[in-house]
């Protein structure tokens, strides 16, 4: 039990003395083998505070039970001190005289029993909470007067540290309370090492050199110290141990060890050598170095093949390819190629390949001739007009001019062109007259006659005549009143290439527009298979948009292509979707072909191209593909080029 208490004078100036307090004679604690007795006097110290530690009145095990403690105040400036009784039940360990002493002259002993308990008080108001994490708080967390604890734990270099920091909640704000608190680690690294992850006062360790450093504000800076001190004096030399024992040799534990000269990775000297290559051998299990010992000299590869790095190869008999056994034919100092499992049937690159196919020497050249030594039957040439050895020829050996008596002779300032077969003339020429021909052209780059031109184009007004590449049909056949396209399907119509050409533009006639597209409107080219070649962008946005029309007589309008598309020659189609306001009548007003039939012919001669069609379901954008089969037989037949 503590019991304490503190005595001043009226003024506040703290009293002096003792407080004595007496239990009876004698306390026995038979379980502790403890007999306590006397009096136990604490002295008031320089606040006029005591503090005692006593043991409970209602201590188990303890005779003599049911006493109290006699106490009697000694102090000084009073000349009778009160003396009273306590009880000190273990129930309260810590008692103030204040609340227990008597004042009242007519209670001179107060015995502290505990009394019932009271009722259980009203709730109070909330109190302050504490929250934890390891990210700052967020807004919404907590209300006015709470307090958070943020933990950042961060291990770095195998070092784990803790960060903690301090927030309260005021006004509605989090505000962090004073900075971070984080013990200084100690980290060990071999080599340059980041600060990114360490926090000021960090200590570093580089156990390669032994210096120490110390993390600053920017960084580890320069090193603080080193550990390493100066070299100390070599050692005396101990004495020589005694012999070890051998515990195996190469892998063997036996008694008596007997080794082969496989163990030692040796040849034999007897008998012929074998070596086997153990599973996971290197490339090169076996080699003969020079003595610089960084050259191979000769390399036997795990693969069969033997490669002399450097020098010559030397052999006093014979060398049979193909075959160890190959007839030598008698011969000693010959060279015996058997007949090539595999002939060769591509040329080696700055090289000459000897083979034998059906017992024929033969040399395919780099060039891909290949020469059957020998050959012609006629035996080895003893001359070439009258020459022997190696023989080189020149023009007049074979009554020929040379190039310089050539050019003297027959002067002529071009090279003349021939009257048979294929010629390539380069260069720039003219011609005092029209080179003709009486054939016509079947490949775009043929030169052709005009009369074949002028009747391709005959007295047809042609799309280039009006600034096109192509068109659908000649637009002055197409039916004085244009049809509005409709909102949502999406038209079809076919246009053909002759050649190749680069398209930037899909473009329509429209005798009226005052603008009014919504999203979803756009125009692209599919090739033959349907395959989306080209697209504009949303024509409901200015880049894209055609041009309003209110000229009497309509004009011409286009939207470009998001990229020009390099266009090889070859059938497409031209597939539109216009969105607009069907009530207000916002859409453009199409020029087309006389479509006063419900399923006007659009499918003509041998070709199975549809030159008009619709698909009535629409897409908000250019699909990738068209199913070119199943589009249908649209009643409008609306003219559009390409430009």
């Amino acid at each position: 039990m503590t019991v304490r208490g503190r005595f001043l004078a009226p003024d506040g100036t703290p009293l002096s003395g003792a407080v004595v307090f007496r239990a009876p004679a004698q306390l026995t604690f038979p379980a502790a083998d403890v007999i306590l007795g006397g009096p136990v006097s604490a002295v008031l110290d320089a606040q006029g505070s005591i503090e005692v530690t006593l043991p409970a009145t209602d201590s188990p095990a303890m005779d003599p039970t049911g006493w109290a403690y006699i106490v009697t105040e000694q102090l000084s400036g009073i000349p009778v001190g009160r003396s009273y009784n306590i009880v000190l039940p273990k129930a309260l360990p810590e008692v103030d005289l204040a609340d227990i002493a008597p004042t009242d002259p007519a209670k001179p002993n107060y015995v502290g029993v505990p009394g019932p308990r009271g009722d259980v008080g009203p709730t109070g108001a909330p109190g302050s909470r504490i929250y934890s994490g390891t990210a700052a708080p967020t807004a919404g967390l907590g209300v006015d007067g709470d307090v958070y604890v943020r933990y950042e734990t961060t291990t770095f270099l195998n070092v784990t540290s803790t960060t903690v920091s301090t927030w309260q909640r005021t006004a509605g704000v989090w505000a962090q309370l004073g900075g971070d608190i984080r013990g200084a680690a100690w980290y060990l690294n071999n080599t340059t090492t980041p600060s990114t992850s360490t926090r000021p006062g960090d200590l570093l360790l580089r156990t390669d050199t032994g210096d120490i450093w110390q993390r600053t504000g920017s960084g580890w800076g320069t090193a603080v110290g080193n550990l390493r001190g100066p070299k100390g004096d070599r050692g005396d030399a101990g004495p020589t141990g005694p012999g070890g024992v051998v515990q195996s040799v190469n892998g063997k534990a036996t008694a008596a060890v007997t080794l082969s000269a496989a163990d030692v990775g040796a040849v034999p000297a007897t008998g012929p050598a074998v070596v086997t290559l153990p599973a996971g051998s290197s490339e090169l299990p076996f080699t003969v170095k020079a003595e610089d010992k960084a050259t191979n000299l000769l390399e036997i590869r795990a693969s069969g093949s033997i490669r002399v790095q450097t020098g010559n190869v030397y052999l006093d008999r014979n060398l049979r390819i193909g075959d160890a056994t190959a007839d030598t034919g008698g011969g000693s100092g010959v060279i015996v190629v058997k007949d090539a499992a595999t002939v060769p049937t591509a040329a080696a690159a700055g090289a000459a390949i000897l083979y034998s196919e059906g017992g024929v020497a033969k040399i395919r050249q780099s060039d891909g001739q290949v020469v059957a030594v020998g050959a012609g039957g006629g035996g080895a040439v003893a001359s070439v007009n009258g020459k022997t050895g190696v023989v080189s020829l020149v023009a007049a050996d074979v009554g020929a001019l040379d190039q310089t008596a050539a050019d003297a002779r027959y002067a002529q300032t071009s090279a003349a062109v021939l009257l048979a077969g294929t010629q390539t003339i380069s260069g720039s020429k003219t011609f005092s007259s029209i080179p003709s021909s009486s054939a016509a052209p079947t490949t775009a780059n043929h030169l052709t006659r005009k009369s074949y031109v002028d009747a391709l184009g005959g007295g047809e007004w042609l799309p280039s005549d009006h600034g096109l590449l192509t068109w659908a049909f000649d637009p002055a056949l197409g039916a004085s009143t244009a049809l509005y396209p409709g909102s949502g399907p999406i038209r079809i119509t076919a246009v053909i290439l002759r050649v190749p050409v680069t398209v930037n533009r899909i473009v329509w006639f429209a005798t009226g527009y005052a603008g009014g597209l919504t999203t979803g409107s756009w125009a692209a080219l599919y090739d033959s298979a349907g395959t989306r070649v080209a697209a504009t962008g949303d024509m409901s946005t200015a880049t894209y948009e055609p041009a309003e029309v209110h000229t009497a007589g309509g004009a011409t309008i286009s939207s470009p292509l998001t990229a020009p598309y390099a266009a090889p020659a070859g059938v497409y189609y031209v597939a539109s979707r216009w969105q607009y306001n069907v009530g207000t009548g916002d859409g453009p007003m199409l020029l087309a072909s006389e479509s006063g039939a419900g399923a006007p012919p659009n499918t003509f001669g041998q070709t199975p191209v549809k030159r008009f069609g619709v698909y009535t379901t629409g897409a908000a954008a250019a699909p990738a593909t068209i199913n070119v089969g199943a589009m249908e037989n649209g009643a409008n037949r609306f003219w559009c080029g390409l430009a």
